[in-house]
C-alpha cells in the first residue's frame, strides 16, 4: 500500500519494500482485514434473468506471472454469466497470455470490456513479430474483436460504457520535485522506454504519444454521445492516470518521479466532457497502472482502481490481496458507499501537501541506504 508501484514496473530493487512493509505492517494489517471483511470477491449468486445488473472491475492482471494466471483460471465459470468485467488495462505482456487471459475472462462474464495498458504493448520477448507497439496495439484490437471483448463504448441494459485509450506525458505532473536525493532517471527507472517500440514522430519523453491515443477517442465520439444522450448512469474507464491527486505525494513513494509516468491531463479532460464539469452521482471513472487501490470522489466523480498486481506485492499485502476482486462496482446501480482503501482514505482524512518534500521515514531509509 505504501510506495507500491515505485518498484511494480520500474527497474528498483524489492527488498526496500520488505523492509517498509514489516514497520509498518500493523497498521496496513488493520485496513487489509477491514477490506476482506467488507468486499469479498464472490457475491451471492445472481438469478439468471431477474436480477439487476452487475459491473466488475479489476486492473493489472500481470497474467505473464503464472500465479495470476491461476487466479484468472480459478474465476468461478457460473457465478458471473450475467455480469459484466471491466478490465482497465495491463492483461500480459505477450500477445498469447494476453488472447488466453481475455478468452478465459470473456468464458466467465457476460460481457468483458478492456482498454490497452503499457506493458500489454511491449515487444521484448516479441522478438521480430511487430514492427513497433501501434501495430502491436492493432493486433490485440483485433485479437479483441475475434474473442468478443468489447474495446468500444456500449450500453449494457441502462448503463453505458465507455473505453478512453490514453498514455501518460511528464508534463502531467505539476508538483513541486524532491529533491537532495540521488534519483534514477526515467529512462533507467522506467521500461517502458526500452520495452515499447514507437515510430520516429511518437515519444513518450513528451507530449505526442498521449496526443496520438487521446485521438483515438475521437473515432468513438458520435457513440460516446449517443450514450450520453440515452443514459446518466456512465462508467469510463482507462489504464493510466486522470488526475495527479489519484496517487500519493512524492516524498510518500520509493521513486518520486512516478507522477512523470502514470498520467495525462487529455484523459481527465476527454472523461470530464462525458460526465461533466462537475460531475453527477451517476458517474465513475475506472483506472490502473499505479497499483495503488484506490475509491475516491473527487470533484462529483468517484475515481476507482482496483489492480490484481504482481504476486510479491500482494504477499505483501500492498494492494489488499486478491480475495476481494473482481470488485463489484454497479448493482443495478452505483454501490453506495466507497470501499476501504489505504491511500484513498489517508487523503479523506489528511491534506494533500505537495509543496512539501521531507521524504517520509520509509523512503529517506530507502535512499540513505
Amino acid at each position: 500500500m505504501m510506495g507500491s508501484l515505485s518498484v511494480s514496473h520500474l527497474n528498483l530493487p524489492t527488498p526496500s519494500v520488505h523492509r517498509h512493509r514489516s514497520a509498518n505492517r500493523s497498521i496496513c494489517a488493520v485496513g487489509d482485514a477491514i477490506r476482506q471483511r467488507t468486499l469479498r470477491a464472490d457475491p451471492p449468486c445472481r438469478a439468471p434473468s431477474d436480477s439487476p445488473l452487475r459491473v466488475f472491475v479489476v486492473s493489472d492482471l500481470h497474467t505473464d506471472y503464472s500465479e495470476n494466471m491461476e487466479w484468472v483460471k480459478r474465476l468461478s465459470k457460473k457465478r458471473f454469466k450475467n455480469d459484466v468485467l471491466i478490465v482497465a488495462g495491463d492483461v500480459a505482456e505477450t500477445y498469447k497470455n494476453f488472447l488466453s487471459t481475455l478468452s478465459a475472462l470473456k468464458d466467465r462474464f457476460r460481457k468483458v470490456f478492456y482498454v490497452p495498458g503499457n506493458h500489454d504493448l511491449w515487444c521484448r520477448r516479441e522478438g521480430e513479430t511487430f514492427v513497433d507497439s501501434l501495430e502491436k496495439l492493432d493486433a490485440l484490437l483485433d485479437g479483441c474483436r475475434v474473442i468478443g471483448v468489447e474495446t468500444r463504448p456500449q450500453m449494457v441494459e441502462d448503463l453505458g460504457i465507455i473505453p478512453l485509450f490514453s498514455w501518460y506525458h511528464q508534463s502531467f505532473d505539476k508538483e513541486k520535485d524532491v529533491t537532495g536525493v540521488r534519483i534514477p532517471s526515467l529512462e533507467m527507472a522506467c521500461k517502458d522506454f526500452h520495452a515499447c517500440k514507437w515510430p520516429s514522430e511518437l515519444s513518450g519523453k513528451d507530449i505526442t504519444l498521449a496526443q496520438y491515443f487521446d485521438m483515438m477517442n475521437e473515432k468513438n465520439r458520435d457513440a460516446i454521445e449517443e450514450i450520453k444522450s440515452s443514459s446518466c448512469n456512465i462508467i469510463t474507464f482507462s489504464h493510466f492516470v486522470p488526475r495527479q491527486e489519484l496517487c500519493p505525494e512524492k516524498r510518500m513513494l520509493f521513486y518520486p518521479n512516478l507522477p512523470k509516468i502514470i498520467g495525462s491531463n487529455l484523459l481527465e479532460d476527454r472523461l470530464r466532457s462525458i460526465h461533466g464539469t462537475h460531475g453527477s452521482a451517476q458517474a465513475c471513472h475506472v483506472f490502473g497502472h499505479t497499483h495503488f487501490c484506490w475509491d475516491a470522489m473527487l470533484d462529483g466523480i468517484r475515481y476507482v482502481q482496483a489492480p490484481l498486481a504482481y504476486p510479491r506485492e500482494r504477499k505483501r499485502r500492498m494492494n489488499g490481496g486478491e480475495d476481494w476482486l473482481p470488485f463489484c462496482i454497479y448493482f443495478g446501480g452505483f454501490t453506495d458507499k466507497l470501499s476501504p482503501c489505504y491511500w484513498s482514505d489517508y487523503y479523506s482524512k489528511n491534506k494533500r501537501e505537495p509543496q512539501n518534500t521531507v521524504l517520509a521515514p520509509w523512503v529517506a531509509k530507502f535512499y540513505t541506504r
